[in-house]
């Protein structure tokens, strides 16, 4: 028993997404833009062992063929999956080599706070959903490598991996592949807010900090239009729109996520904890120099820079709850990182973890992250749950993998969509302070959803 890793050759990176297709549980945890020290690697698999949901107070496992419900607090039972399966890390080669892949809904922030909740839950989804993967492939994006990865649980395992590597030489076949899924999608888009609407709620969110309740809070529409075609196509196109180093796909066949984030919501290695809070945001450029003029002013913003300077606070305090003492940094203030359609303000936050504490426990102390909250965060929570109309689900919730070993890197879940029956939906928002123009954040708003109305725009024109 224990980890492997062994190389794989001749794999094309455009036959993922169409190998992973029709698969059980598979998820593409996809990197698609590598900068830095983050985004060096992509995984993907399928075929779980085990997965487990969480909905109104109890979860449903799945393990070996046999279902069962249990009632639990949700973070207690996420203690007790990790406990069983838990294993050291000695002999890993990559930093996810098996484990749990899937999310963490928004709404699992209300079972940490108790939080009065009165929007309508219209997705009716399970507040987090898992699967557990003991074999998966890994792609070395430095190195231009692919690599089978996993952990021997034990049990036919060896059986298991050689089925992994026969499904994978059934790659060579999606080589000449060629997509003619025809599309049906809706010509125009709805929001849960009218503008007028949305305008007049950041007015009531500027009523709350000007009455001294909170300081700045996150306020998000949601669009949705009709969709019907393939969504590991919409995919496809979507990460090559808008590549962000935070990608993922996961189908659960009901629905898939669909996710290009920019966001590290936490990752963890050992004792060592980061989170990379984002706040404050610009539109690109049509040109070079129209995009250096952009950038200038998001640096030189008084607003901007005040706002993420809350939010960086925030987060040290979150880490401060599990960290060490005295071990919590800030290693990179207001970094300018630029993507397909906008530019952030990017900080990170790091600690060391204090060995009481379990990375479950990091969760649960810091969930959910507070750039897309608002500060203080409890306040701005029961302050969304009254002024926002419909549940968030995965929207701000956090998507990414829990290794076997307990080392973790989950985004949060921001340029997310959902595909679920015959429609799609995906929801954008910004943070609220004092002096915001109800016009311009609801603006923002339409800047951050571009990556999703050009994917739409792209797959509709054929």
């Amino acid at each position: 028993m224990g980890y492997f890793s062994f190389e794989i050759k001749n794999i094309d990176t455009e036959c993922i997404l169409p190998f992973l297709k029709g698969k059980n549980y598979p998820f593409y945890l996809d990197s698609g833009s590598y900068f830095k020290n983050i985004g060096r690697y992509s995984f993907f698999g399928f075929d779980p062992f085990v997965t487990f949901k969480f909905k109104n107070g109890l979860v449903e496992i799945v393990e070996d063929g046999f279902q069962k419900e249990i009632k639990d607090d949700p973070f207690t039972f996420l203690n007790f999956i990790f406990n069983k399966f838990k294993c050291d890390d000695r002999g890993k080669q990559f930093p996810f080599q098996g484990g749990f892949v899937g999310y963490l809904g928004y709404e699992l922030g209300n079972y940490i706070e108790d939080i009065k909740d009165n929007r309508v839950d219209d997705y009716n989804l399970p507040d987090f959903y898992f699967a557990g993967y003991d074999t998966i492939c890994c792609y070395d994006h430095l190195a231009d490598k692919f690599y089978i990865a996993g952990y021997d649980r034990g049990q036919y395992f060896s059986d298991k991996v050689d089925k992994f590597k026969c499904e994978l030489e059934k790659f060579y076949d999606f080589k000449a592949v060629q997509d003619s899924t025809l599309f049906s999608i809706g010509q125009s888009l709805t929001s849960n807010f009218s503008k007028d609407d949305y305008k007049r709620t950041i007015n009531r969110a500027k009523e709350y900090i000007f009455a001294g309740d909170i300081y700045q809070v996150n306020i998000s529409q949601r669009f949705q239009t009709s969709f019907c075609g393939d969504p590991y196509q919409f995919y496809r196109v979507f990460r090559k729109v808008s590549p962000a180093p935070f990608g993922a796909f996961l189908d659960y066949g009901e629905f898939q996520i669909l996710s290009n984030s920019p966001e590290r919501y936490l990752m963890t290695n050992g004792q060592y904890i980061e989170t990379r809070p984002i706040k404050g945001t610009r539109k690109r450029g049509i040109s070079s120099v129209e995009d250096t003029k952009l950038i200038e002013e998001l640096q030189n913003s008084a607003k901007d820079r005040a706002e993420h300077l809350m939010i960086v606070d925030l987060e040290r305090n979150d880490l401060g709850r599990i960290a060490e003492f005295n071990s919590v940094t800030v290693s990179e203030f207001e970094s300018i990182e630029s993507y397909a359609n906008v530019h952030h303000l990017v900080s990170t936050v790091s600690a060391k973890i204090d060995k009481r504490w379990t990375v479950i426990d990091c969760i649960k102390n810091s969930f959910p992250g507070g750039s897309i909250t608002g500060a203080p965060k409890i306040r701005s929570m029961e302050i969304i749950s009254e002024l926002e109309p419909t549940y968030r689900s995965v929207y701000t919730g956090a998507v990414g993998y829990i290794g076997f070993d307990g080392d973790i890197d989950l985004n949060i879940a921001i340029r997310t969509a959902i595909i679920k029956g015959n429609n799609i939906y995906f929801q954008v928002g910004g943070g609220i302070v004092a002096d915001s123009d109800p016009e311009d954040e609801y603006i923002e708003t339409i800047v951050k959803g571009e990556s999703f109305t050009k994917t739409l725009k792209e797959l509709s024109n054929g």
